[in-house]
């Protein structure tokens, strides 16, 4: 498809359905680094759990410690099976009992091959895997766009009562999708990728600030000022071919206030 992208056709056996197998590189490191970080959390609190054992002085209720190895495998359930955990009776010890535990070999080879693949399925059996493909992201921009409203403007269609209102969101969502697009493909021929939400986020640290500033007419002018951009901002803004103004409309006199404001 593209550098780190390969997809392959893989059709149903009666034909009604498509599947296409993705692999994608970032994603592969990004669930390989998801799968160690809860890999070590789990085997420290194994540690942890194992050493309590150690140093107990009386027997331990083997019932808690069975909820406090499920609460640990549940809050990193994406590697709950990398390990095979046994609690096992031991009168010799003051705990009474003593915990075990072991790398599964299975499920580490099993994470190696199904990092960073997903697989697409449809009805539609006339499109290339390219074709697919790039249906599948086009669901994930408009996705994004609904999400970008949801927390950015803060707007639901749960909060709509009148049809017009519905229509209204539906066209403001509609647009918002126009402009999404239109930013990624600026970004695409400017070689920054896909990533819209990095440079939105990039450009919502640039700010702009009034500027009061006392004359000699007795008066104060204000002047809206930009702050000046960083490193990676400027790279990006350079790489769009923007020019980023220094003010923002012209010096404004601040008005006197009256004697009843006063």
């Amino acid at each position: 498809m593209r550098e780190g992208i390969e997809v392959k056709l893989a059709p149903s056996p009666g034909g009604e359905e498509t599947f296409v197998l993705c692999r994608s590189r970032d994603r592969r490191e990004k669930e390989k680094a998801m799968h160690e970080r809860f890999v070590s959390r789990i085997r420290k609190g194994l540690v942890s759990i194992r050493k309590g054992l150690g140093r107990a002085k009386k027997p331990r209720d083997r019932g808690k410690l069975e909820r406090r190895i499920g609460a640990l495998l549940q809050k990193n359930a994406r590697a709950a099976k990398a390990f095979k955990i046994e609690l096992l009776d031991d009168p010799d010890r003051p705990a009474g009992v003593r915990l075990t535990y072991r790398s599964v070999k299975k499920w580490r080879d099993w994470a190696a091959l199904s990092e960073g693949c997903y697989l697409l399925r449809t009805n539609l059996s006339r499109k290339t895997p390219k074709e697919l493909w790039r249906t599948y992201i086009q669901l994930t921009d408009v996705e994004e766009v609904f999400r970008t409203e949801k927390s950015e403007l803060n707007i639901r269609p749960i909060w709509h009562q009148m049809e017009k209102r519905v229509q209204a969101h539906v066209l403001f969502s509609f647009l918002a999708y126009a402009m999404w697009k239109t930013l990624q493909t600026w970004m695409e021929r400017s070689g920054l990728g896909r990533g819209a939400r990095t440079v939105i986020e990039e450009f919502a640290r640039i700010k702009a600030a009034d500027v009061i500033l006392p004359t000699t007419a007795g008066r104060e002018v204000k002047i809206t000022c930009v702050t000046r951009p960083d490193k990676a901002q400027r790279a990006i803004i350079d790489r769009l071919g923007l020019e980023l103004p220094e003010r923002l409309g012209r010096p404004r006199w601040v008005p006197v206030p009256t004697e009843a404001e006063m």
